[in-house]
């Protein structure tokens, strides 16, 4: 599993942003996805899960309601798409697999991506 993360960017309060994560091997489909988050100072926390197939999905609290996780196993890609952004969303943004159906712990996730930076001005 080779992750790469895209699609960070500075938008304004209120405003909408897509991120890509792009798996470069032939295993994407085996594994759990998730979108995990850093602000400055800050542990890095739990965003959004997508299970396998894509079929079930997880998201912290924070998010639920404006953020939604999908995947595309033809594609070997996860997306992230974010809305109604808020100041407190900048971060940088992680993907990660996992090998588990459920995992909303670090500890769960094997493979990270490099990681995109998300600005959200108010």
């Amino acid at each position: 599993v080779q992750l790469q993360a895209s699609g960070g960017g500075l938008v304004q309060t209120g405003g909408f942003l897509r991120l890509s994560c792009a798996d470069s091997g032939p295993t994407f489909s085996r594994y759990s996805m998730g979108w995990f988050r850093q602000a400055p100072g800050k542990e890095r926390e739990f965003v959004a899960q997508v299970s396998r197939t894509g079929g079930t999905t997880y998201y912290a609290d924070s998010v639920k309601g404006r953020f939604t996780i999908s995947r595309d196993n033809a594609k070997s890609t996860v997306y992230l798409q974010m809305g109604s952004l808020k100041p407190e969303d900048t971060a940088v943004y992680y993907c990660a697999a996992s090998p588990l159906l459920i995992a909303n712990a670090r500890e769960a996730y094997n493979f990270w991506g490099q990681g995109t930076l998300v600005t959200v001005s108010s």
